[in-house]
């Protein structure tokens, strides 16, 4: 095939794009130009930026939010919404669909969450900032597997597998605590409306509703429903997403046969001098794609379109806007506070022994093995890299807390034990030696 001088700029772009570490560096990128910015010259600029109002006009009714706000609540949704589309994914056929696979990274999860939310509150006990506890719970899993993929080749698929389906647990345990632990008030109308529509996205996807644009636009209904509710707007993309049909419209005999069927009418179909097409060969091309789109699910379509957004705009904007902290020559002394500590402790140290103290637990009663090919060095890599909580610890930092100072010391906590663990976890599993073939 002949390629377009477009190609030479495209293919290798999307070669870049394609690997498994690219979203993890781009994001690590996006906080340095954050630090970088807000301690420079310009650092009014970087708060003024995220401050600017953005609103909506429809006749009387205005609605203005922050830059900031909008990527928080509005954006960030997007983003949870494809962590709801890789949850129905996992349980549905994926590392989670049943309790044999489910139960070890499940367990390792649960593990890494308790006992960081534990060495959190016991820092922070009878302080006001106790209420970050669930900070320290999360993980980030782009940058994990962007370091995983660092490491090496050498290093198990089952790693990288167990990890994954790790953090898709942890997404849940954090999605769940800002539902139950953020919300500070609720108003009942809005969310009851949310509600109704969204069982009307559950009848929709039972009838066999296919269309995008039926999901897209309730589901934007339901999002304002839980925005002006006071539950935490991002939880409406995870609900959203359950609704979305995970089931293909043929199956795969028929979908062979029928390709198989209009390849050939295609092939059989006089073809017309030129570069055009004939109408009977657009027919048939225009049916293999109806094909195409009958035998793939909406989820997984979903899924595969939403994810370079997500990972190389939303998440990227969501760093840059949050990850903008000074940087003085007290910056050491000022880490040693109860949430800098509490954060810091629960990422670096709590995600490691939770994870393996439950890992260990399954393991030695038999209710479930290690990952096939894996060893413990590598579960304790894995454990150590799961303290890279950034994105997600970063959100809830900012609804744990309305106090800027600490925010700003969460923020202090994160980055820095996010850094001893992507660079500590990269070391051990650098340093495992491959097996012996």
């Amino acid at each position: 095939m002949a390629k377009a001088p477009i190609d030479r700029i495209i293919v290798p772009v999307h070669k870049f794009i394609s690997q498994e570490f690219t979203s993890g560096i781009i994001l690590f990128i996006q906080v340095i130009i954050a630090i970088i910015w807000v301690n420079s010259p310009w650092s009014a600029s970087y708060h003024h930026t995220w401050a600017t109002e953005l609103g909506i006009s429809l006749g009387d009714f205005t609605f203005n939010q922050s830059l900031h706000i909008w990527i928080n609540d509005g954006l960030m949704a997007l983003f949870f919404f494809v962590i709801g589309l890789e949850l129905k994914r996992e349980f549905t056929s994926g590392e989670l669909s049943s309790i044999q696979q489910a139960s070890l990274p499940m367990m390792a999860a649960l593990g890494g969450m308790v006992v960081p939310a534990a060495i959190y509150i016991l820092i922070n006990l009878n302080r006001a900032s106790i209420h970050g506890w669930g900070i320290p719970m999360a993980t980030d899993i782009a940058f994990a597997l962007a370091i995983v993929s660092l490491a090496g080749k050498s290093i198990p698929s089952s790693v990288k597998v167990f990890l994954s389906a790790l953090a898709v647990a942890d997404d849940l345990g954090a999605v769940l605590v800002i539902a139950f632990f953020y919300t500070p008030t609720i108003t009942f109308l809005p969310l009851l409306v949310a509600g109704i529509l969204l069982l009307v996205l559950i009848a929709g996807n039972l009838l066999g509703i296919r269309g995008m644009l039926f999901y897209a636009l309730i589901g934007i209904a339901i999002w304002a429903g839980f925005l002006f509710s006071g539950v935490h707007a991002t939880i409406a993309g995870v609900l959203v997403a359950f609704t979305i049909p995970a089931r293909t419209k043929i199956n795969e005999e028929e979908y062979v046969k029928n390709i198989r069927k209009n390849t050939m009418d295609f092939e059989n179909a006089i073809p017309q001098n030129g570069s055009l097409t004939t109408p009977e060969q657009h027919q048939i091309i225009e049916n293999i794609k109806k094909l195409s789109t009958d035998a793939e699910t909406p989820l997984q379509k979903l899924e595969n379109n939403l994810h370079p957004w997500v990972a190389f705009v939303i998440m990227p904007l969501f760093a840059l806007s949050n990850a903008g902290i000074l940087i003085g020559k007290d910056f050491f002394s000022i880490l040693v506070n109860p949430i800098s500590l509490g954060v810091g402790m629960g990422l670096l140290i709590g995600k490691c022994l939770g994870i393996l103290l439950f890992t260990w637990i399954m393991v030695r009663l038999k209710f479930s093995s290690l990952p096939e090919g894996s060893t413990w060095p590598h579960i304790v890599g894995v454990s150590i890299l799961a303290g890279v909580g950034f994105t997600m610890s970063l959100f809830i930092a900012e609804l744990a807390f309305t106090n800027e100072l600490m925010i700003s010391e969460a923020k202090y906590g994160i980055l820095l034990a996010s850094l001893v663990a992507g660079g500590l976890g990269y070391t051990i599993l650098k340093r495992i030696p491959s097996p012996k073939n």
